[in-house]
């Protein structure tokens, strides 16, 4: 059985490449930019370069993507160009090779606006059943490459997973408030409780999809950590989350040693239950878990997320943040 992985110098590429070839799986990974874990450098927007190395593939697994930090350094075109047409030439290759699973690397940012409700409402109970408002050329083609992964599936019998994914990226906070009030860890386990999710979950989650593609045939999921919260919790969320937090998880012990703070307001949370229903996922990090790590001295990143480290989105820095927000 061959995995395809595509994007494999990117964050989650590598850290799947690293994975399956530490459980001796024959790997072929792909991505526009050399890499150690890279075995061919080229576009996937380039028809045959994809139908190519898609020759003996069972099983892709389609990370590559223009990310939500070069939407202010790159097109729209670029992102059309990446996004979409690029995941069409993977979806029409693995067809016509009779590929037995395709898992696509979504983004809850696909729920653009849905995950910002107005002042005084309660946070956001994000589940696949919301519907995305687009709020950047990045959702909006995240969104249609979705689309046409379910096409795939209706017309051509192609076994299509989406896995929507929250947080893994190890850098900074891109918002310059956020960075003056918390440290990057400690911004990094807050959003344990309703926004983020380790990358050795997130590759757990890719290879249970790949094995439950056959039998579901199509799906979308939420992949983020196991949140402690209920729906009910969700009002005092936006005013008083120190509160929430306490009722489930002592944590003010290990904030107060390290110097840390609970953020002052929630706006959403997102609910990770389907895909673990449904794929029999089982993450294993999640704010308790991490809250404990950094309480005995260690880090919030799981070993395989310091071992694929930092990378960065760019070529250049940028004077007020680690990338440019438009």
């Amino acid at each position: 059985m061959r995995y395809l992985v595509t994007g494999s110098s990117g964050h989650l590429g590598e850290a799947l490449v690293r994975v399956l070839r530490g459980r001796k799986f024959d790997v072929l990974s792909l991505d526009v930019k050399a890499g150690p874990f890279t075995d061919a450098v080229g576009s996937i927007t380039d028809r045959q370069f994809v139908d190519k190395h898609m020759d003996g593939v069972s099983i892709v697994l389609h990370a590559a993507t223009l990310h939500k930090p070069h939407v202010a350094t790159h097109s729209r075109q670029d992102f059309v160009d990446a996004n979409i047409t690029g995941t069409l030439n993977l979806l029409k290759a693995a067809k016509n090779e009779g590929v037995q699973a395709f898992v696509f690397t979504s983004t809850t940012s696909t729920f653009g606006d849905a995950l910002s409700p107005a002042k005084g409402q309660p946070a956001a109970w994000i589940t696949e059943d919301v519907v995305p408002i687009s709020k950047n050329i990045y959702g909006v083609t995240k969104l249609a490459a979705e689309d046409l992964c379910f096409l795939a599936h209706r017309t051509d019998n192609l076994p299509c997973i989406i896995l929507r994914t929250s947080r893994f990226f190890p850098e900074e906070q891109d918002n310059s408030e956020m960075r003056l009030a918390f440290t990057t860890q400690n911004a990094q386990v807050n959003e344990f409780l309703h926004r983020r999710v380790d990358i050795e979950d997130v590759v757990s989650a890719h290879l249970a999809a790949s094995a439950h593609a056959p039998k579901l045939g199509f799906g979308r999921y939420i992949i983020s950590s196991t949140t402690p919260f209920f729906r009910d919790d969700l009002l005092r969320l936006r005013t008083d989350p120190t509160a929430v937090v306490r009722k489930y998880i002592a944590f003010d012990e290990i904030y107060d040693r390290l110097g840390w703070s609970m953020y002052s307001s929630l706006d959403r949370v997102y609910f990770n239950e389907k895909a673990r229903r449904d794929l029999g996922w089982k993450p294993i990090h999640d704010f308790a878990s991490v809250l404990a790590r950094v309480g005995s001295g260690g880090s919030p990143l799981s070993d395989l997320a310091i071992d694929v480290g930092v990378k960065g989105y760019h070529e250049t820095s940028f004077e007020h943040g680690p990338y440019p927000v438009e």
